[in-house]
C-alpha cells in the first residue's frame, strides 16, 4: 500500500511553527506583514487570496489585500507597487496573479523589491535560486522540496522527471533539486509540451512530478512500481454532487496508487503546503529587513 503524503499535516506543523515565531516577535512588539495586491475579480484569485489572508490571521502576520479595479491603469497599479515597497510594516509584496491583458505581468514583479518579493518571480531573486543562493524559495517547490524531507524520501542521486515547465512549478523546482544540497542532487528531466512519448520519460522517473493542469493524464501504464508521484494539479471535472464538480489532480490518483511507493493526493497534497511556504518566505523576508536591530 502506497504511503499517503499529507500536506495538511505538514503545512499545519509549519504554520505552528510560524505562529510561535511571530508571538515572540510580537512580545517584542514587533509583527511581520505581508501586502497583497488584487487587481479585478478573477474567481480563483479571490479564492487565493482569501486563503493567505486567513493563514496570515491565525498565524500572527499583519497583512493586508487591497483589491483595485480590472481596469486600472498600468502605471496606478505601479504606483501602488512603490507604496508597498517603501512601506515599512509591510515585509512581504505579492501581486496577485494573471493580471488583466492590457498590464505588463513582467513589468510589474519586476517592480516589486527583491527584499520583499516573497514569491520569488523577480529575476534577481530566480538568478538567485539558479546559483543556489536563494533568500526566497518559491511556495509550491519549496513546498514540493519540504514534503520530501518530511517523509524522508530524500531525491539525491534519483531520476526527478517534472511534467511542465512553468516560472511558477516546473522551472523553479528543476533549480531547487539540481542543487548539490540535502533534499536535493537529483537528476532532473523537464517533460513539457514538444515530447512526442511523455511515457517514455514517466516510465523512468524514481520520482514524478507532475504539473501540466491535465486532469488524470497520468494514467498506471506511464510509471514503473514504486515511484514516488508529486501531483500539483489541481483541475475540475463535472460530478453528480452538489457542486456539480470534483477536484482531481494530473494524476488518475486510484489507477496509480497502487503502482507507488509514495503519493499526494489532491486535494491535501501540495495545495497546503504553499500558503505555508509563503508565510515563512513572509518571516524570513521581516528577519533579513529587521537583522540590524537584533
Amino acid at each position: 500500500m502506497a504511503l499517503i503524503i499529507d500536506g495538511k499535516t505538514v503545512a499545519q506543523s509549519i504554520r505552528q511553527e510560524i505562529q510561535q515565531k511571530v508571538h515572540t516577535l510580537q512580545q517584542q512588539g514587533k509583527i511581520p506583514g505581508l501586502a497583497v495586491i488584487l487587481v479585478g475579480k478573477n474567481p480563483s484569485s479571490e479564492v487565493y487570496v482569501n486563503m493567505k489572508a486567513k493563514a496570515c490571521q491565525e498565524t500572527g502576520i499583519h497583512s493586508i489585500t487591497e483589491r483595485l479595479p480590472e481596469n486600472i491603469s498600468e502605471d496606478k497599479l505601479l504606483e501602488r507597487v512603490h507604496f508597498y515597497n517603501q512601506h515599512p510594516d509591510y515585509h512581504g509584496l505579492l501581486v496577485q496573479l494573471p493580471l488583466p491583458d492590457h498590464i505588463d505581468e513582467q513589468k510589474v514583479i519586476e517592480a516589486i523589491s527583491p527584499d520583499k518579493d516573497v514569491d520569488c518571480f523577480h529575476p534577481y531573486n530566480v538568478g538567485k535560486l539558479l546559483l543556489g543562493q536563494a533568500v526566497f524559495e518559491p511556495a509550491t517547490p519549496a513546498g514540493i522540496i519540504e514534503l520530501l524531507k518530511w517523509y524522508g524520501l530524500d531525491p539525491a542521486g534519483k531520476q526527478v522527471v517534472i511534467l511542465g515547465r512553468s516560472n511558477i512549478v516546473g522551472k523553479p523546482l528543476a533549480m531547487l533539486l539540481i542543487q548539490k544540497k540535502v533534499g536535493a542532487n537529483a537528476i532532473v528531466t523537464i517533460v513539457h509540451t514538444a515530447a512526442r512519448d511523455v511515457a517514455r520519460y514517466t516510465l523512468s522517473a524514481d520520482i514524478l512530478v507532475a504539473a501540466m493542469g491535465k486532469p488524470e493524464m497520468v494514467r498506471a501504464s506511464m510509471v514503473k512500481e514504486g515511484v514516488i508521484i508529486i501531483d500539483v494539479g489541481v483541475n475540475r471535472i463535472p460530478a453528480n454532487n452538489e457542486k456539480g464538480y470534483r477536484l482531481v489532480g494530473d494524476v488518475a490518483f486510484d489507477e496509480v496508487v497502487n503502482k507507488s511507493a509514495a503519493i499526494t493526493p489532491v486535494p491535501g497534497g501540495v495545495g497546503p503546503m504553499t500558503i505555508a511556504m509563503l508565510l515563512k518566505n513572509t518571516l524570513k523576508a521581516f528577519e533579513i529587513q529587521n537583522k540590524s536591530d537584533n
